[in-house]
């Protein structure tokens, strides 16, 4: 009697390997100082709010990007300019962020809600007990998971509908303006 044939087994073939960063978070999210930092920010608010949705002529450059206190926030995926926001104080406790803009190539990356932690976070840091932001209507979702609400019917804001949305930065994250966790 001969043995029984064995199942046969598929062959398991070699995959190229995967570029992923494990364990190490691919983005970074920091102020823009130097001249190719603010030059990254300002192409990519351009190529969203100008090329891509319209929204201005020409630039979106206004008299707020010429203020000393104005934040322009960069976001790195990889060391690739990606995402952009803007803020700056519009009153001693209040803060405004506005110019949200992810590259689309970029927008399946996580870079949104970095960007827009990092510019809570910095209003924080400089006294904010108050940030606002006019949120674009399809995005007003995206900014209940982080923590903001809602605060007034729909807007005309630079010329399309916009929800008022506000968050306190400490209670995002007590612990950044000197709370003590319990």
């Amino acid at each position: 009697m001969s043995a029984p044939a064995l199942p046969r087994v598929p062959r398991i073939r070699p995959r190229p390997p995967v570029n992923v960063l494990v364990g190490i978070d691919p983005v970074h999210c920091r102020p823009s100082h130097d001249a190719a930092g603010l030059d990254a920010h300002h192409r990519i608010r351009h190529a969203v709010f100008v090329a891509e949705q319209g929204l201005f002529t020409g630039s979106d450059v206004d008299a707020h990007d010429a203020r000393t206190d104005v934040i322009h926030v960069l976001a790195l995926h990889a060391g690739r300019p990606a995402g952009a926001v803007r803020l700056y104080p519009t009153g001693p406790d209040e803060w405004l962020g506005d110019r949200l803009a992810v590259l689309p190539e970029f927008r399946a990356a996580n870079i949104g809600a970095p960007l827009v932690r990092c510019a809570v976070a910095a209003a924080g840091a400089r006294g904010a007990r108050l940030m606002r932001a006019h949120v674009q209507v399809a995005n007003e979702r995206f900014f209940h998971r982080l923590g903001w609400r809602t605060d007034g019917p729909v807007e005309t804001y630079v010329g399309h509908p916009h929800v008022p949305m506000c968050i306190e930065p400490a209670a995002l994250c007590p612990w950044l303006a000197g709370a003590t966790p319990r």
